[in-house]
């Protein structure tokens, strides 16, 4: 599946990015742990987890990482947010708003299913890029409140979107490294060019 192309970068500076790594393990897919900004000069693309996305953004602050990431983007890299990750990539984020990425034209509102324990697993569709439904997990997982004219709903969980793209930036409001589908990150590697 490499054909010679460098590695997947997962952000591991918080959250659950051993997830993701299983998950590409699972798909026979190169991957690297990126902690530091630099690093991101040695992927292909980058997956950024879920977590707690005010301690990701403490960490960008100290490591210049936000900046980095911009770069990423703006040089064509595939960037793939799940959950906080996807929180981080919006335009604007709700409840409270905070600092943010601004590489998708959306806004997202924290924590909009509830608590830790109104955590659940549902199925969504995503009719684009699969013919049957997807498994979705969503722990404390924003809502996508606004989808800007240049940003592509792939996927509806009871009747929210939930899995959008704009250009090179896949934002997922729920975990589909927490699944056994492999649908949504074979789709993003597909993005993936060198």
């Amino acid at each position: 599946m490499n054909n010679g192309r460098k590695p997947v970068g997962i952000l591991a500076i918080q959250g659950d990015f051993a997830m993701h790594a299983k998950m590409l393990d699972h798909i026979a897919t190169p991957w690297k742990l990126v902690k530091h900004a630099a690093e991101l000069e040695g992927v292909s693309g980058l997956i950024m987890p879920g977590g707690e996305s005010t301690t990701m953004l403490k960490f960008f602050a100290n490591e210049d990482m936000g900046a980095a990431i911009k770069d990423f983007a703006a040089k064509g890299k595939p960037v793939f947010g799940t959950c906080a990750g996807a929180i981080l990539l919006a335009k604007e984020v709700l409840n409270p708003p905070q600092e943010k990425l601004g590489l998708i034209d959306i806004a997202i509102e924290r924590n909009a299913y509830g608590r830790q324990v109104d955590s659940s697993v549902r199925l969504g569709e995503c009719p684009e890029i699969a013919d049957r439904s997807v498994e979705m997990v969503f722990i404390r997982a924003p809502i996508i409140r606004r989808v800007g004219e240049s940003v592509r709903v792939l996927g509806r969980c009871e009747g929210l979107p939930v899995l959008v793209e704009q250009g090179n930036i896949l934002a997922a409001t729920f975990h589909p490294e927490l699944t056994e589908d492999e649908t949504i990150h074979r789709y993003f590697l597909r993005k993936l060019s060198d």
